[in-house]
């Protein structure tokens, strides 16, 4: 191109700035004033233009791009003639270029796949309606995510050209394409069909997965390689590649357009199977057997019953251990999948259960307690939880029993005490001192409960004196 247009008016387009340039045509930003809306406007340089034949096809072929449809084909808006330079307006796809992305460096293969995937379907497309692209190459290649969520891929900048047309150049000598990424048969001047994209997209798999194209140098040094030669081995190239993906590289790249792929889809899809991970590699080795993990504390060592970590088990006579007089095992936490604690009564009282929750009451549990009656708890814990059930009444009972029992025995130690204190009137009074006095008795009808002095005639109490009194002679009165 002799100059740049930015700033001038193109016809309905404002060109607002230059995007790419190529060999033959110059990329624009523009506005259409009339629709208000941005496009890429490319530009065809002006000695391309007076070349009738030249003129012909674009239009010729510019016609039938726009009729196609595609998600993966950029749509064309508008061509045509003005001011002596032929032009195409076109969506503007707001991303970058595929030559972008890969940068002089690999992609990784899944998205390397995914991005020529598109690219593949599109130009088989093409094909069906008896085109052929021509040019395709990384920078015809144009990548966005703002569309959609996952990259989405157009083609652009359309070489076309009639599938079975031979010719490679204009009448000026330019060649139609990028020397790069062209099949034999295009570099010869031959009969030309949708293998010849094909060639050229087997290239690009080439540049993604390698980082450049499969020949490098001058362009008399690529001509050369893809006339003759064979790109270096993919494998050989990235390591982490395997070297079945060499064999789909080499199809697609064949001198002879009979020994390709039949479509470009087919191409990619081979690819995609060369560069799935190796089921081998993945398979379990034989003799190893999957560990179970535990659900809840995982790595955590299995303790016995009872025992908690840190804890030896219990040994007869050792202090610190369940049964020890005077000690307090450790509490003990019920963790998941561990068994219950001990029943009540095995060794000296043990802490109050696991609980679970406030103010000790579980999730699905008792409330837990020392029962009524009991006196403060022992040192260092609780007493061990009583049993509830339906037999806490003969506890009551034998309480019961023994207090009506004592209480029978206090009275018959009572009543003891006061017969031997107070005499029987069955057994006779002991003399006292030195009186020869014989005993008196009581005549009948005597109700006294007190018994009769000795030594002297007066009659004590209340008892009434006796009907006679008998007289010993010889004693004293």
């Amino acid at each position: 191109m002799s100059g740049d247009l930015t700033g001038r008016r193109l016809g309905n387009y404002r060109i607002d700035g230059v995007l790419g340039r190529g060999g033959m045509s110059v990329m624009y930003k523009a506005t259409d004033v009339r629709l208000g809306r941005k496009v890429a406007l490319k530009v065809i340089g002006e000695h391309l233009g007076a070349d009738a034949e030249f003129r012909e096809r674009f239009v010729d072929e510019a016609r039938n791009t726009s009729a196609i449809d595609h998600a993966n084909i950029v749509p064309l808006y508008d061509f045509g003639e003005l001011d002596g330079m032929l032009y195409i307006a076109m969506r503007l796809v707001d991303g970058s270029d595929l030559a972008s992305l890969i940068g002089g460096a690999p992609m990784k293969p899944e998205r390397a796949i995914g991005l020529l995937d598109q690219v593949a379907d599109a130009l088989d497309t093409l094909h069906g309606r008896g085109l052929v692209h021509l040019d395709v190459k990384p920078a015809n290649v144009l990548v966005t995510s703002r569309e959609s969520a996952r990259e989405h891929v157009y083609v652009a900048d359309f070489g076309l050209t009639r599938r079975g047309a031979t010719g490679h150049r204009t009448r000026g000598g330019d060649f139609l394409g990028s020397p790069t990424y062209a099949a034999p048969e295009h570099l010869r001047g031959e009969p030309l069909d949708g293998r010849t994209d094909q060639y050229a997209l087997a290239c690009m798999l080439y540049a993604c997965l390698a980082g450049k194209p499969p020949f490098q140098g001058d362009v008399q040094t690529v001509i050369k390689g893809h006339l003759n030669g064979d790109p270096p081995p993919l494998s050989r190239m990235v390591p982490s590649l395997p070297a079945v993906v060499d064999e789909v590289v080499r199809k697609g790249m064949a001198k002879n357009p009979g020994d390709r792929y039949a479509t470009c889809v087919e191409l990619i899809s081979a690819a995609r199977d060369a560069l799935k991970p190796d089921p081998a590699m993945s398979a379990p080795r034989p003799g190893r057997h999957p560990v179970a993990v535990a659900q809840h504390g995982e790595g955590g060592p299995v303790h016995p019953y009872g025992q908690q970590p840190g804890q030896q088990p219990s040994q007869p006579g050792q202090p610190g251990q369940h049964g020890q007089p005077g000690q307090q095992p450790p509490p003990q936490q019920q963790g998941f999948g561990q068994q219950p604690p001990p029943p009540p009564g095995y060794g000296q009282p043990q802490g109050p259960p696991p609980q679970y929750g406030a103010a000790g009451q579980g999730m699905g549990m008792p409330p837990q307690g020392p029962p009524p009656g009991y006196g403060p708890p022992p040192q260092g814990g609780f007493p061990p939880p009583q049993k509830k059930g339906g037999k806490a009444w003969i506890g009551w009972v034998i309480a019961a029993v023994v207090v009506i029992g004592a209480a029978v025995a206090a009275i018959i130690i009572f009543t003891s005490g006061d017969e031997e204190g107070e005499g029987n009137t069955n057994r006779p009074a002991e003399p006292t001192g030195n009186s020869q006095a014989p005993e008196i008795p009581v005549g009948p009808g005597s109700q006294g409960n007190e018994p009769t002095s000795t030594g002297s005639d007066d009659t004590g109490g209340n008892n009434p004196p006796p009907t006679s009194i008998p007289v010993v002679p010889g004693t004293g009165g």
